[in-house]
């Protein structure tokens, strides 16, 4: 029941991509879990082959894409190889639209082009031990110098994807203090240099899934910031992260829609093999009624998801509407991959297995790019409740 979203411009990008992966991740993505990161120089074959800079501008090295479909065919091909491409997703979904929409011409020259290699490898931070979904009570300050050149950065992040291995990381701040009219006023997106004097990676967290992707903490003290390297205006980061956050969560619905797809087609074909009395486990009728469900769930998650990236080429996808996409997708995810895992007996406990990894790895998708009992709040809003 899947929409016919993707044309024939699309099938040699995918073939690409699904080469790229059997010949360079599939091989060596157990070390990869075990090491919790992919070496620095995977980034710059994801740049040699393009699949950095689909979306960037040709001028600095791009692909000029202005479909989100390209980026679409990674996060369902990752997932329908059970492994991923670490933090591709971050630097390119979710933090290239900070840089072509808000950067100046000047700030594009001195970082796409590096962007779109993999030479310069980029992270944001928002999240602080205090401060998670509600943006607003970020503390991390920068206090502008006397004489105007630059700030001083100081404070704390945490869960931050790609920080152990950014060279530069977009830091929410706050510049000003927030008003009892406008609690989310003050906040700024500085571009900081990660090799920077005070500027320090702290652990790297431990995690249930998502194990070859490295989570760091962040720490600044006293890190200048020279001004140049602010992203757009003073005190306007809040709005910035509000007109990108659609984008992050449509990359966050995309990615429960092609887990929840994958966890299907392992179950089909680990209860097809696996015999019990004698018999195949896709014979009894309750492996026939649950996989009947999956397969149900399955193709409304798509459905969800494919007019999701639909509305968003088109650049009508609201903020409530992505709020929909992830809930649903995740939610859905969540459930489908769960009755998966169950088909698979015990070894679907066993991380060899793609289930295992796909039940661990989507669980945080209900949590992170906001908890989905803020997407609830934002669809309730949007309901006029």
């Amino acid at each position: 029941m899947r929409t016919a979203i993707f044309g024939d411009e699309h099938k040699a990008f995918r073939e690409m991509v699904r080469e790229f992966i059997a010949r360079e991740v599939t091989p060596v993505y157990d070390e990869w879990m075990e090491r919790g990161q992919p070496p620095r120089d995977f980034y710059r074959r994801l740049g040699e082959v393009g699949i950095l800079g689909i979306q960037a501008p040709e001028e600095f090295g791009g692909g000029g894409e202005q479909s989100f479909k390209y980026n679409a065919i990674v996060i369902e091909e990752t997932a329908a190889a059970g492994v991923s491409f670490a933090n591709f997703s971050v630097h390119s979904n979710l933090i290239l639209p900070y840089l072509t929409t808000y950067a100046t011409q000047e700030q594009k020259r001195r970082w796409l082009p590096g962007f779109v290699s993999g030479d310069m490898m980029f992270a944001i931070a928002m999240t602080e031990p205090g401060a998670g979904s509600d943006l607003a009570g970020i503390s991390t300050s920068a206090v502008l110098s006397a004489d105007g050149t630059h700030y001083v950065l100081n404070g704390a992040k945490t869960f931050i994807s790609g920080g152990a291995l950014a060279d530069r990381v977009l830091v929410v701040c706050r510049t000003a203090p927030s008003t009892p009219e406008d609690r989310r006023a003050g906040l700024t997106i500085l571009a900081v240099d990660a090799h920077a004097e005070g500027f320090s990676v702290g652990r790297k967290l431990k995690k249930i899934g998502l194990q070859a992707s490295d989570t760091a903490e962040l720490s600044f003290v006293d890190v200048r910031v020279p001004v140049g390297d602010r992203l757009g205006d003073e005190g306007a980061g809040f709005s910035y992260l509000t007109h990108n956050l659609a984008q992050e969560r449509l990359t966050i619905a995309l990615g429960g829609a092609a887990f929840a797809s994958a966890a299907l087609q392992h179950a089909l074909a680990y209860t097809a093999e696996r015999t019990v009395f004698g018999k195949p486990v896709s014979s009894f009728q309750n492996s026939k009624f649950v996989l009947a469900e999956c397969a149900t769930d399955v193709d409304a998650v798509n459905l969800m998801a494919d007019r999701a990236l639909e509305l968003h080429d088109a650049g009508d996808l609201t903020v409530s509407d992505a709020a929909r996409a992830k809930l649903f997708c995740t939610e859905t995810a969540g459930r489908v991959i769960d009755k998966c895992l169950q088909l698979h007996g015990g070894y679907g406990y066993i991380l060899e297995y793609p289930i295992a990894r796909l039940y661990a790895d989507t669980r945080v998708s209900r949590i992170y790019g906001g908890t989905n009992e803020v997407m609830k709040t934002i669809i309730a809003k949007s309901l006029g409740l």
